[in-house]
């Protein structure tokens, strides 16, 4: 469908973070390392879980699953706004907005998924340790991964076909460093609420069918360590979910408050936006990391086998 049978603009103009070219200055640099931190820490995740045969547990593939996806959720935004920091002309094509649109859904929406998956597989190591091995086979894993990118996937779909309908007649100016439907849907002169209401009841589908199962993984977690009469037993019980607790936190906290409350342009649309599509993907790895033993034991593993290799070859 041609876009521009339903547009009078080609274009829509990204206003960013700031207007001041001294603080775009800085905040390049600042969402440069970041970028570069999260490419990094996810792709050092990814390498330690593949090379480390120790690590080739149900857990650590959908750890290994959930850092391929950061570097894929990352690069969606980080790059257009790193460049229209540097740019004085901050524009993004029609097609270019909803491309965008579409892969922060499908990216965002399999992290959901996937953090959901992820609480199951720590209800099912805690409190059915000896099954363990049988409800999450390999198998199993991989079709959950793959069912939650073919249900992100018909989300997007969903989505975005509803705004390529929509009638973009005078406004272009997105109050926001990327294109995201709660930004977008204001500058429509077509009646937009039936695609409001869409948004809301499928984000609260999302949220509620992914949130449920962790929250009743957690809750029989909680029970099942309380059982424990070592306290021992309870703190490394606990120790395996707290990672896991603070990424649902960080990541469905600020999702839900972008996409269920009233776009206002205010620097909270901003905030939101940044805590889940940029900090959540670098702060990941390192929760994963900096909490987790074997994750640091497998990286001197692997760091120790790199510098054997290295000698040797010289």
């Amino acid at each position: 469908m041609d876009l521009r049978n339903h547009s009078t603009i080609t274009e829509f103009i990204l206003l960013g973070l700031s207007a001041d070219p001294h603080i775009e200055a800085l905040l390049f640099v600042l969402f440069l390392v970041i970028y570069l931190l999260t490419l990094m820490g996810n792709l050092v995740m990814l390498l330690v879980i593949m090379a480390d045969s120790h690590l080739h547990t149900p857990m650590y593939f959908f750890l290994g699953s959930l850092s391929f996806l950061d570097i894929c959720f990352s690069s969606v935004t980080l790059p257009k706004l790193l460049e229209g920091l540097l740019s004085e002309k901050k524009t993004i094509s029609v097609e270019g907005c909803l491309a965008q649109v579409f892969f922060v859904i499908i990216t965002g929406g399999t992290e959901a998924f996937l953090l959901s998956m992820m609480a199951y597989d720590r209800y099912a190591a805690i409190c059915h340790p000896l099954l363990y091995g049988q409800l999450m086979n390999n198998q199993l894993c991989v079709r959950l991964v793959l069912t939650s990118w073919g249900l992100a996937l018909l989300n997007a779909i969903l989505i975005v076909l509803l705004a390529i309908n929509l009638d973009f007649c005078e406004a272009q100016t997105i109050k926001h460093y990327a294109c995201e439907l709660p930004s977008l849907f204001p500058l429509s002169c077509s009646d937009i609420s039936i695609n409001i209401n869409i948004l809301i009841c499928s984000t609260l589908l999302h949220a509620f069918g992914t949130f449920l199962p962790i929250f009743i993984s957690y809750a029989r977690i909680i029970s099942t360590i309380l059982s424990i009469s070592s306290t021992t037993g309870r703190n490394k019980a606990f120790s395996t979910c707290s990672s896991h607790l603070i990424a649902v936190i960080l990541f469905f906290g600020s999702g839900l408050v972008r996409y269920l409350m009233p776009t206002s342009g205010s620097s909270l649309d901003l905030l939101t936006s940044v805590q889940y599509s940029v900090v959540t993907p670098m702060l990941n790895p390192l929760i994963y990391s900096l909490k987790n033993k074997e994750v640091k034991t497998a990286l001197k593993r692997t760091l120790g086998k790199y510098y054997i290799l290295a000698n040797e070859q010289r």
